[in-house]
C-alpha cells in the first residue's frame, strides 16, 4: 500500500512507531553476507585446486567440472534443507551465482514434486532458470556481434 493509499490515520500510526521500530543490523548482515560468500568461493578454488592436482586439469579446463561440482552440491544441500538454513545466515552471500541459481532451479522442482515428475518437477524446473537462460543467451550474442564487429573493423 503506497502513502497515497493510506488514510490519516493509518499514516499518523505509521510515523508513531516508526522509532520504536528496530534497525537492521546493517554492519552484521554485511559481514555475514562477506563470509558466507567469501567461504562458497574458497570452497570452489579448493575444489578447483583439487582437479588441478588429481585430474591433469589446467587453470583453464578446471572451470567446468567446478561448476558443475558446485551445483551438484548446492542442489544437494537444498534437497535436504541445509541451503536454506545456508541463506538465512548470510542473505545475499550465499546467492553466489553458482550455487544460488541452483539453489533456485532446485527449489521451485522440489516445491511442485508432489504434482509429479513431469507435470510437477520437469514444467516448474526452469521457471525461473528459463528466463535466466534466455536473457544470458541474448546477452552472450549481442556481445558476441560486438565483438564480432570491432574486430572486423581494427
Amino acid at each position: 500500500m503506497s502513502k497515497q493509499q493510506l488514510s490519516s490515520e493509518q499514516q499518523e500510526y505509521k510515523e508513531k512507531i516508526k522509532p520504536l521500530q528496530p534497525k537492521p543490523p546493517y554492519v552484521v548482515n554485511v559481514l555475514k553476507a562477506f563470509l558466507v560468500g567469501g567461504l562458497i568461493c574458497a570452497i570452489g578454488q579448493a575444489i578447483s585446486n583439487f582437479y588441478i592436482a588429481f585430474f591433469d586439469f589446467n587453470e583453464t579446463t578446471a572451470g567446468n567440472p567446478t561448476v558443475a561440482t558446485l551445483i551438484l552440491i548446492a542442489s544437494l544441500l537444498t534437497g535436504m534443507g541445509v541451503y536454506d538454513k545456508i541463506g538465512q545466515f548470510g542473505g545475499a552471500g550465499s546467492i553466489v551465482p553458482v550455487t544460488g541459481f541452483a539453489n533456485a532451479v532446485t527449489s521451485a522442482a522440489l516445491e511442485h514434486k508432489s504434482e509429479g515428475l513431469v507435470l510437477g518437477v520437469a514444467t516448474n524446473l526452469f521457471k525461473l532458470a528459463g528466463a535466466v537462460i534466455v536473457f544470458g543467451a541474448v546477452a552472450a550474442y549481442i556481445v558476441g556481434m560486438i565483438r564480432y564487429v570491432f574486430q572486423m573493423f581494427l
